[in-house]
């Protein structure tokens, strides 16, 4: 009996240091509430923040700062890292929200969240360029930035977000050169000929174009194409790497 007696203590003590793992919001006043999350906003103390104007969604869903705790969210959650939450709340911003006077913002928040989920924690740890990953994200955060400019060209965010489309424009460059480099690795010549002038007609402007070039004269050499391999040799020459 006795043994049972401690057994349970030790339970029952354990439970107690679990629940204790997060703390619980104290029910105060939304303006407070409100005050504390700001703090934590401009301190750079992300889950704090995060916690506060979480706590701030849930119980005031519709009070006076309603929109704004979202739009502080989908920022909190975009430093944290936290981007699949940070695109969600997006989602939801915008359906509430069509016409709202920071929706350059939101979309510029949107490009942004997925452009950040076009890298992983390995890449940044170790600086590794894998091109070669799925660009799909990118792809994505190009159209956002791309939306931006063709719906708010006179907004504060769209000169970055032209300049990050150059970015994005080359990272997707350089899958599709990766891509062709894998065909012709695995002798595939027509594939690779077909997809390095995709590069072409879509990222004529960058480095990966001039680099493609190369690949499809291999191809066309390889399949013993005279006309199409001396056009290409002419056209590395007019633009040289």
């Amino acid at each position: 009996m006795k043994r049972l007696t401690l057994t349970a203590l030790l339970a029952v003590t354990l439970l107690s240091g679990c629940s204790t793992t997060e703390e619980v919001v104290p029910d105060v006043p939304p303006s407070e509430l409100y005050a504390t999350a700001q703090q934590a906003l401009q301190n750079g103390s992300w889950t704090t923040a995060i916690e506060r104007l979480e706590t701030l969604d849930s119980r005031y869903p519709f009070g006076a700062y309603s929109e704004q705790v979202q739009l502080d969210l989908i920022y909190a959650y975009y430093k944290n890292d936290d981007l699949a939450l940070g695109e969600a709340t997006i989602d939801r911003f915008n359906r509430l929200n069509p016409a709202h006077e920071k929706a350059d913002w939101v979309l510029y928040m949107r490009g942004l969240t997925r452009m950040a989920q076009d890298r992983s924690f390995m890449h940044d740890l170790f600086n590794i360029d894998r091109h070669d990953r799925d660009p799909e994200p990118a792809r994505k955060a190009f159209h956002d930035f791309k939306r931006l400019l063709e719906r708010y060209p006179n907004s504060r965010y769209a000169a970055d977000a032209q300049a990050r489309m150059v970015f994005l424009k080359n990272r997707l460059a350089d899958y599709e050169l990766a891509t062709t480099d894998f065909y012709i690795r695995r002798g595939a010549w027509v594939a690779a000929i077909n997809r390095a002038q995709l590069i072409q007609d879509e990222f004529a402007d960058t480095h990966a174009a001039r680099e493609s070039l190369k690949l499809m004269a291999k191809a066309y050499e390889e399949l013993g194409l005279e006309t199409p391999l001396d056009n290409t040799r002419q056209l590395m020459t007019l633009n040289p790497l």
